[in-house]
């Protein structure tokens, strides 16, 4: 099944450190390439890379590029499937205007946290949202210690965090795309 109105954005700025500083945080290969075939498993056909960072951007585009042509194409297909969905931008306001030359509705921006937030979505009641296939969703993933307050106030829905059976609760940002992707869109 197809999910062409939910889209992941896997934010590198704005993010905070752990002196809670607004920062640009590192790309990693190994978010890109798993998080790219958590989305693609789950029939997304896009997942963004936000980063203002130009050397950051060329080096997603080499990981990427890698597996689409050429040697890393030929050893593995499917890594290609997966890495052919991945977009590189630099704002999420490009990638929200890039989402947005899919649709005549308005993408709504969605984020969440490890933090619970007052007039947070259930995943229940966001898979039901995007079910109804009516809008289109851009789901922002924050990097680092996590999205700004300014990504929260600015965006249209808030996703209740994943909870687990304990107090800890710091899940790698790869792990919980995962877990979201499957209770919103998992069969």
């Amino acid at each position: 099944m197809a999910n062409s109105n939910l889209a992941l954005a896997l934010v590198h700025y704005p993010v905070y450190n752990k002196h809670h500083e607004i920062v640009t945080s590192a790309l990693t290969n190994l978010d890109q390439h798993d998080i790219a075939r958590s989305s693609r498993t789950y029939g997304l056909d896009r997942f963004y890379i936000v980063t203002p960072s130009v050397e950051q951007r060329k080096l997603a585009e080499r990981i990427s590029g890698h597996w689409q042509q050429g040697w890393g194409a030929e050893y593995n297909p499917d890594r290609r499937e997966a890495l052919d969905i991945v977009r590189v931008i630099p704002t999420i306001a490009d990638a929200v205007a890039d989402f947005q030359t899919r649709f005549t509705t308005p993408v709504k921006t969605v984020v969440t946290g490890a933090a619970s937030r007052s007039g947070s979505l259930t995943f229940a009641s966001f898979r039901a949202l995007l079910e109804r296939g009516e809008d289109p969703y851009l789901l922002l993933l924050g990097t680092g210690w996590g999205l700004t307050d300014e990504c929260f106030t600015a965006a249209d829905v808030i996703l209740a965090p994943i909870s687990g059976n304990g107090p800890y609760n710091h899940l790698s940002v790869r792990s919980a795309a995962a877990i979201m992707l499957d209770r919103l869109t998992g069969i």
